[in-house]
């Protein structure tokens, strides 16, 4: 079953150069909007800068932050649970996974 970050992943993935670039900047929007509102956990969004900006600047950035989105282990699940991307996927593209997760429980 796929998850939010899975389809995060796959998006970006997808995504041509400009799109990326326009997509990529929604979190890191994010991140600026919650550390300026005083968020509870700024070194997690700060990790998440720097992995986002990595992203930005190189192939092998960008393929660490898919690697990354697309990890079950308990270290990449943690750093997920901070994650800067609402409004990366629409209502509609998150509709599926959040429906498939109703039914689970």
């Amino acid at each position: 079953m796929k998850t939010l970050h899975d389809l995060v992943a796959d998006k970006l993935e997808q995504a041509e150069p400009t799109a990326r670039a326009a997509l990529l900047q929604v979190p890191l929007a994010n991140i600026d909007r919650w550390l300026a509102n005083g968020h509870t956990a700024p070194h997690r969004l700060e990790q998440w800068r720097e992995i986002l900006v990595r992203a930005q600047l190189s192939p092998e950035g960008f393929a660490e932050l898919l690697e990354l989105l697309r990890e079950r282990g308990e270290t990449a699940t943690h750093l997920k649970s901070f994650d800067p991307f609402p409004g990366v996927l629409t209502t509609l593209e998150r509709r599926t996974v959040l429906l498939q997760c109703a039914y689970a429980h």
